[in-house]
Order: C-alpha cells, then structure tokens, then sequence
C-alpha cells in the first residue's frame, strides 16, 4: 500500500554558484525519496540594476536571463540523470518576494535553499535572502549550509 506522500513539489532556488550546488543536492536526494517534481528557479534581481538606464538594462537583462536559463538548465540535466522530474523558471524580481511568490503559485510543499554562511555584521549590512525566506514562508524550508571546501 503506498502512502500519501509528504512532498509532491519541491522549490530549489538557484543562482548557478558552486555554492548553490549543496541545496541542489539536497533537493533531488528529498526528490527521489518522495518521488516529487523539483521546480529549479532563478530570479533575475531587478534591485541591483534599478539605477541603470533603460539601454544599459536591457543589454544586460538578456545576459542576466541567459545566466538564468543556464542555471536552471544544469538543475534539469542533474534531474535527469537522477530519474527526477524538474521544471525551469527564470523570474524577474526580489529574490525573497520571488522565492515565496513562486512556492505558492507553483503549489510547492518545501524549498530547499542554501546559505552562504555569513554571519555578525556581514549578514547584517547585506541581509539574507534565505533568512527572509525561512521568517516569511508558510512551508517547510530545509537550508542547508554551504560545505566550506
């Protein structure tokens, strides 16, 4: 008899870093024990550019989501290669607001994401994408700390 499964729908969030590659990791191992569908996503942060004038940012949006596709691309071919269903977003936005927005219309039960480990006055004075995510979700979030090698 197979049980309800806990996770159906699972949000990764990637920025196509190194770095992103544990929380990667994470979500497909989650993925292949629940059998779940893991929607990879990458958000095109507006906030950085808002400055730029309108030609300069529409140079630079084209490589932006590029970069995007790119990243979003390597999250399916690791899917793939796991038996792991993915689905590609590339959004345009604030990260956080982004992240929470996605979960919800993609009717996610988890995301898993990770952290680059700052901390003190570092996290501070940047702030911390993950740590608005984890405050403001109404889903579980699993962050997994970045390996330091």
């Amino acid at each position: 008899m197979k049980t309800e499964c806990m996770y159906d729908r699972i949000l990764v969030p990637t920025d196509g870093s190194p770095e992103s590659e544990d929380a990667i990791d994470e979500a497909m191992e989650l993925a292949e024990l629940t059998d779940a569908t893991v929607v990879a996503l990458y958000v095109v942060d507006t906030s950085d550019y808002s400055a730029l004038p309108e030609s300069k940012w529409s140079a630079l949006q084209e490589e932006l989501y590029a970069e995007g596709e790119e990243a979003v691309a390597a999250v399916a071919e690791r899917g793939e290669a796991a038996g792991v269903e993915v689905e590609e977003l590339v959004v345009e936005g604030s990260p956080n607001e982004v992240i929470l927005d996605t979960a919800s219309e993609e009717d996610c039960d988890a995301i898993v994401m990770g952290t680059h480990g700052r901390s003190g006055v570092e996290r501070f004075l940047l702030g911390s994408v993950t740590e608005k995510v984890v405050r403001h979700s109404e889903i579980p979030v699993l962050v997994v700390r970045v390996s330091e090698e």
